[in-house]
């Protein structure tokens, strides 16, 4: 005779989520990222623009 173990209380993440998926924001529907730089002093942006130059605008 065998016995059939308890079934496990399931794992709410994980879970199938049937919402419409055109009702929420997605992170390219926000201005957040887009050109964005943190705050800082000029000699940092200097040292940015010198990095990022390619070797043919010397």
């Amino acid at each position: 005779m065998s016995t059939v173990p308890a079934p496990e209380p399931r794992d709410p993440k994980a879970a199938l989520v049937f919402d419409d998926p055109l009702n929420q924001q997605s992170s390219d529907d926000t201005d957040r990222g887009w050109g964005e730089r943190p705050v800082g002093d000029s000699a940092a942006d200097l040292r940015r623009f010198l990095d990022e130059k390619p070797p043919h605008h010397l």
